[in-house]
């Protein structure tokens, strides 16, 4: 089974800079998006054989997460168990053999304003998943918003401390990995470094490959030794992110 997940940051903008293109090579079975930034009615992807979920956010033009899938799941959900959540962060697709949770998490922003926003969003998704993981094993994807170790990132000496790399937000990584779920790419690659799979937009930093891992593929321990690959695709342009990819044996 393949597994595709990518930050789009803007899907309309992404289909204009070759999403498609890579939707159909890669030819996932379950695929993925976060910041899809629309409202429903404002695009129509001809995605023959698949099936569609979106979760929109009430703000025009931000957030959001979309899920597309070649087997129809049992049920889907939104947010968490379907709460009123207005960012479309959350969607759940339950499986027969798994849950698939996609999920964009909010960024604790530059000055940390909403970093006890950030931490109690991590809490609440860390009890959802542990809950699901005890009806069958979970598959968890997005742009999870943290760099968990120094190898997650080109610069930790001088990025510590800020958005995305504080000692919090590392923290409810690893309480999350110690809760029954492992970080599929680590788990392959465990000392592989310069690997990133979002960039800044300022001058020459994608090609010099200053970048952040970000986007993850988060798996139930109880599916370790069915993990068969886990691939950044940092080549695929089109968004500050890359696709990132798991394949497993199910």
């Amino acid at each position: 089974m393949k597994l595709v997940s990518w930050n789009v940051n803007g899907i309309r903008a992404c289909v204009k800079k070759g999403f498609l293109d890579f939707f159909h090579e890669i030819d996932a079975d379950i695929f993925c998006i976060q910041e899809s930034k629309l409202q429903e009615g404002q695009i129509h992807l001809d995605l023959k054989g698949y099936h569609q979920y979106w979760n929109y956010a009430l703000k025009k033009g931000y957030s959001g997460t979309a899920v597309f899938t070649k087997k129809k799941p049992l049920s889907v959900s939104y947010g968490i168990e379907n709460e009123n959540e207005p960012e479309g962060r959350i969607i759940t697709c339950e499986y027969d053999a798994f849950f698939l949770v996609n999920v964009y998490t909010p960024n604790s922003k530059r000055d940390l304003s909403r970093l006890k926003e950030r931490l109690q969003w991590e809490d609440r998704i860390r009890e959802y998943v542990v809950t699901l993981n005890s009806q069958k094993p979970v598959i968890l994807c997005g742009d999870l918003n943290v760099a968990h170790q120094e190898i997650d990132l080109k610069n930790d000496r001088s990025n510590r401390g800020n958005s995305g790399f504080t000692e919090e937000e590392r923290e409810k990584m690893t309480v999350l990995l110690n809760s029954g779920f492992i970080d599929s790419f680590r788990y392959m690659y465990p000392t592989k470094d310069d690997s990133y799979t979002w960039w800044s937009y300022m001058s020459k930093v994608r090609e010099r490959n200053i970048g952040w891992r970000i986007d993850y593929f988060i798996v139930s321990l109880q599916l370790n030794d069915r993990i068969q690959e886990s691939i950044i695709h940092s080549d695929i342009l089109g968004s500050d992110h890359c696709p990132v990819y798991l394949e497993l044996d199910m």
